[in-house]
């Protein structure tokens, strides 16, 4: 049986949701050298407009964000898009209020920063299920 080249296969479409410009875009550059289609969004609005308007196979959101708060958008967008996998990133420690976003339906939860692969791995993890 002949090997699918990795070109053809569909890329993961993923929505990255973080108010910390130079960190969403640095981690943006990251996953699209690792083959995934990164949408970024710098606000939870943004990331719900992005939402409406195109289709994503996994989101990353923040948790701490200054316009809206992150377990407030995940609700937003398990209302949207139900089976929408979400990973929760959070840079204050804050396992709590991460584990808040499991019980409204997040996939997973990272702490920031997070090992690229690691984070990688979740994504993939996270599309496969959907």
């Amino acid at each position: 049986m002949a090997e699918i080249p990795k070109e053809s296969i569909d890329r993961v479409k993923v929505l990255l949701v973080d108010d910390e410009e130079g960190y969403a875009h640095i981690l943006s550059k990251r996953l699209t050298k690792r083959n995934f289609d990164v949408t970024t969004a710098l606000s939870g609005a943004d990331g719900i407009k992005a939402l409406r308007r195109h289709d994503f196979d996994a989101a990353v959101l923040d948790l701490k964000m200054d316009d809206m708060d992150g377990l407030e958008v995940l609700k937003v967008f398990k209302k949207m898009v139900p089976e929408l996998a979400v990973i929760m990133l959070t840079g204050h420690g804050s396992e709590q209020a991460a584990s808040e976003g499991i019980e409204f339906g997040a996939f997973d939860y990272l702490t920031k920063p997070c090992e690229i692969e690691e984070l990688a791995e979740k994504i993939r993890e996270a599309a496969n299920r959907r």
